[in-house]
């Protein structure tokens, strides 16, 4: 006696030709057809316990291969065509193992400021927060919140300046100016 699995797959087999020749209406292309059916093949296979028994197979698969072909489309919009690379080519991204490297050293030089500088001014300057938000944080007044953000500032320039090489993005983040516009 032949199990349900191998009658299910005989019926799916026997409807191959009829899958392809609808994959071949919608795309128009017989290479693009011969994926839709074996795209199709795989979902069914993948997912024949939904299938319930008794129901239209034809149906069910041709729902599968429609639903494939217009996926399909709408992933090919949203791709650029580029046989020659040339787009690819014009492409670029910066690197970012240097951005990297000088945060790690920017957070090192703030790790030697005392807390409460170093506390109002990662509020201010790194998380945007107003100044009198973060005398709120902090439980002082706003002035103290500005005094300390400043002598921060002013402490990292000067720190920072005693390494010539180290005037980076990250820098800037944080003090909110170059060390050369302080002097």
């Amino acid at each position: 006696m032949r199990s349900t699995t191998d009658s299910w797959r005989d019926e799916v087999l026997a409807l191959i030709p009829a899958l392809r020749a609808f994959g071949w209406s919608l795309s128009r292309n017989a290479s693009d057809a011969d994926d839709l059916v074996q795209e199709t093949l795989i979902k069914a296979w993948t997912h024949r316990e939904r299938f319930e028994p008794g129901t239209n197979l034809r149906a069910w698969l041709f729902t599968i291969l429609r639903n494939t072909h217009y996926t399909t489309l709408a992933r090919r919009r949203r791709e650029v065509r580029d046989q020659d690379g040339k787009f690819a080519a014009a492409l670029s991204s910066a690197s970012t193992q240097q951005w990297t490297v000088e945060v790690r050293a920017l957070w090192d030089v703030l790790m030697t400021l005392p807390d409460d500088y170093r506390e109002a001014l990662i509020l201010v300057a790194a998380a945007g927060v107003s100044y009198e938000e973060a005398a709120e944080i902090c439980g002082c007044a706003v002035g103290t919140i500005k005094s300390r953000v400043h002598r921060a500032r002013a402490r990292l320039v000067e720190i920072l300046d005693a390494d010539p090489g180290f005037e980076s993005d990250a820098v800037k983040v944080v003090t909110g100016f170059k060390s050369t516009e302080l002097q």
